[in-house]
């Protein structure tokens, strides 16, 4: 019996520092190497993307926000008007009739500017957090952005021109526009208004 309770206690005793050792290891050690490698190698996506004007940060450029009016560039639809705390596409295939109702209601909104509408014009993201457009759709709002900013057409498409990114990695991916980014510049070319 005492050779017994003697076993259980040693492999209760090793049970513990097995625990404690991969407490630390696991617990504390991984997770700050973690951090760390993202503060140094990744320091951009580690601290949120953040864009800043004005020495203020005014968002991310990975989560999209919701702009109104004329002067301003439009992403693409979002199932939850860019709430962050509540990132969903509709989920809803492109047979079902609310879907179609949705992006003919979408495409007739867009029928008076000039051009074929692209389908992210049409179309909501998976997360409803999309920052990006394509430049086909930047360049569709063009007129009526440099029409309600009072700047040259020829101004708008250098900007978008400017601010359009390649393919991720060179081939994946398609061209994309970030529509914060497009705005902030837009901004300072219009001279602050």
């Amino acid at each position: 019996m005492a050779t017994s309770s003697l076993t259980i206690g040693r492999q209760t005793l090793a049970a513990l520092r097995l625990f404690l050792v991969l407490t630390v290891l696991l617990g504390v050690l991984y997770p700050a190497a973690v951090w760390g490698v993202g503060r140094v190698a990744f320091h951009d996506q580690a601290t949120g993307s953040r864009i800043h004007s004005g020495g203020k940060v005014v968002g991310s450029s990975l989560i999209g926000q919701q702009f109104s009016g004329p002067t301003w560039f439009h992403g693409r639809p979002s199932a939850t008007d860019y709430a962050g705390n509540s990132s969903a596409g509709s989920n809803l295939p492109a047979t079902d009739h609310r879907q179609q109702a949705a992006v003919a209601a979408r495409e007739k909104a867009l029928a008076s500017l000039p051009g074929t509408v692209p389908p992210d014009a049409l179309t909501m993201s998976a997360s409803g957090l999309d920052p990006d457009i394509s430049p086909a759709y930047a360049k569709l709002q063009a007129p009526g952005v440099a029409t309600a900013r009072g700047i040259t057409l020829a101004r708008v498409d250098a900007l978008i021109h400017a601010a359009t990114t390649g393919r991720d990695a060179g081939f994946l991916g398609e061209p994309k526009v970030n529509v914060l980014q497009l705005n902030l510049s837009l901004l300072q070319a219009a001279g602050g208004r």
